[in-house]
């Protein structure tokens, strides 16, 4: 005899949240670990903007040198430990 199992609603809530966040990523074309993003929040461009003492032209143009960042109801974010990574990248001596 097979056992027939029967989700609860906890059990929705949190299919359809790990489909919300995978659509999230897959849609910003940045596949992002789920523990960074459990762990870390996102920062808007003007908290990392007055964080690291750059103007948003700046920010931008980090961004287009291939600064990660992450797209969400149309506007843009940026995790932390990434732009500190960047940064550190960036000014390696070659």
């Amino acid at each position: 005899m097979d056992t027939i199992f029967i989700p609860n609603e906890g059990d929705f809530k949190r299919w359809i949240k790990e489909a919300l966040r995978e659509i999230t990523e897959c849609q910003n074309g940045n596949i992002r670990s789920q523990e960074s993003t459990e762990t870390e929040p996102l920062l808007s461009r003007k908290e990392i903007a007055f964080m690291f003492k750059v103007s948003l032209v700046t920010l931008n143009n980090w961004k287009k040198a291939g600064l990660p960042s992450y797209k969400q109801g149309g506007r843009v974010y940026f995790l932390y430990s990434e732009v500190m990574a960047y940064l550190k990248q960036k000014t390696k001596p070659e």
